[in-house]
């Protein structure tokens, strides 16, 4: 261990996991995310870090469904009554009045899937939407009219840390700050000593804003092997992530036939990965609905309104030439169609050049102690709940009276969610040092949402390049 491992075990004593390659061979062939397989670890792992991968083995051949498990067998062939911690999707029928349930990793599918109302009312938390839990499973024959089913008969949800996210803020002073960035970096499962620079480290931690500030909005364009879809996909459950296919009105807010919210509004932020492969039905309706929601927050569909604070991360491949620099100037040239609005693209609030990271390669896998992956997501989860982090940047900021509106939003939201994940222990705004918020969170900030101004006006001759003068406050 370096001492970058011995402080991590040391402020986070219950909450790191030790990572290295080769432990985590046992998961192959097991298309599980990272915030499973670190909860794993750790709870087959001895107090000597001693992993117990034949104990592990058994748990999950035994709980953890797969494409060659026999668990869809033993509860309907043998009648017995299965529990599995699984990823799983409920939707409401209402036409047969019931809630149903898939589990795609199992084959069951929403019509063999039911869960019984006294169940459905004993969990609150069952609601629609993909989710992961422990789940009971039995297998009830047909009788009548009704058809067999695989019925839900117990359910908890998958969260086996209780979060102080107190201590955690609290930890945070325990470390420098370039020392905090390799924590968030470690956490994101890539090892700090693979990237270059300082610089280069903070624009890879930029790709978890979206992850910690509610209704924050960004796209980014990168040459493949770069990493995006890994971070959306596996870091954390309260996210979804959209790849390829069809993006309907109905899927993204609201299903007039089902009466069913869409996925806007059950997840901290959806990600569009391979944009420029999906297709998107109805586009002026939709198109409509998303540019309300990326201003407001708010969709109305069918006299329906809803609400959300999910942001919306757009995920791109975008062609480089030798040296490693867009072919084009214009970037967005390469988005479908349906993101050729630049009344659309505006209400994106900033742009992250993933160009300037590495191609993922063996040295970018963590090896060390890291913050556990679940415990992670969590905090990141609750962190989007803090408004005063968002109080203190209105107090750092001096905001010109003629600034535009759209511009101060974006930058005060991208400026808030470096501050939580960069300083999560400031609870005022004496407690920072304005040199430190300048360079780290309104500078970034600043030049994020100047990628999208300069991007519009090259678009569209109605937008100048032109960014209000956004200072902070006192700042000799």
């Amino acid at each position: 261990m370096n001492q970058a491992d011995r402080k991590i075990q040391s402020v986070f004593p219950d909450v790191s996991v030790y990572k290295i390659p080769k432990r985590y061979s046992v998961f192959s062939g097991k298309n599980l995310p990272s915030f499973i397989k670190d909860w794993l670890i750790r709870k087959f792992t001895d107090a000597e870090g001693e992993l117990d991968v034949q104990g592990l083995s058994m748990f999950m051949e035994e709980h953890i469904p797969h494409k060659d498990s026999d668990i869809k067998n033993r509860i309907r062939t043998h009648g017995e009554e299965v529990t599995i911690l699984t990823r799983f999707i409920v939707e409401t029928d209402i036409l047969k009045n019931a809630l149903r349930f898939s589990v795609p990793d199992l084959g069951i599918k929403s019509n063999e899937g039911k869960i019984p109302d006294h169940v459905a009312k004993k969990h609150s938390a069952l609601k629609e939407g993909e989710m992961w839990g422990i789940i009971s499973l039995i297998y009830t024959p047909p009788e009548g009219k009704d058809k067999g089913a695989v019925e839900i008969t117990d359910y908890k949800p998958f969260k086996p840390y209780d979060v102080d996210l107190e201590y955690f803020r609290e930890a945070r002073k325990e470390f420098s700050l370039p020392e905090w960035l390799d924590v968030l970096i470690r956490s994101m499962e890539y090892n700090p000593e693979g990237f270059k620079s300082l610089t280069q480290k903070l624009l890879f931690i930029s790709r978890l804003l979206v992850f910690a500030e509610p209704n924050l909005n960004i796209i980014e364009l990168a040459p493949k092997g770069t990493g995006k879809s890994y971070i959306f996909g596996n870091i954390s459950k309260y996210g979804w992530l959209v790849s390829g296919g069809t993006v309907t009105r109905a899927k993204l807010f609201y299903d007039i036939s089902k009466n069913l919210m869409g996925i806007i509004t059950h997840y901290d932020f959806v990600a569009m990965d391979e944009v420029e492969t999906i297709r998107f039905s109805d586009e002026n309706e939709l198109q409509g609905a998303l540019k309300n929601y990326l201003e407001y927050g708010s969709f109305t569909v069918a006299n329906v309104r809803g609400t959300g604070s999910a942001g919306l991360m757009l995920l791109g491949n975008i062609p480089l030439s030798n040296e490693k620099q867009p072919l084009t100037s214009k970037y967005f040239s390469g988005l479908p169609s349906f993101f050729q609005s630049s009344a659309l693209l505006e209400r994106f609030h900033g742009f992250i050049e993933g160009w300037k990271l590495e191609r993922m390669n063996e040295n970018l896998k963590v090896r060390g102690y890291t913050l556990n992956v679940e415990y992670f997501s969590e905090i990141l989860h609750l962190l989007r709940e803090k408004t005063d982090y968002s109080h203190i940047v209105g107090e750092l900021l001096d905001i010109p009276r003629n600034a535009d509106t759209r511009d101060t939003t974006a930058i005060k939201r991208l400026a808030s969610a470096y501050l939580k994940l960069l300083f999560p222990h400031v609870k005022n705004a004496g407690e920072i040092n304005r040199e430190d918020f300048n360079e780290f969170c309104l500078k970034p900030a600043i030049e994020k949402r100047g990628i999208i101004r300069k991007q519009l006006a090259m678009m569209d001759s109605e937008y100048r390049e032109d960014l209000p003068d956004i200072r902070v406050k006192n700042l000799i």
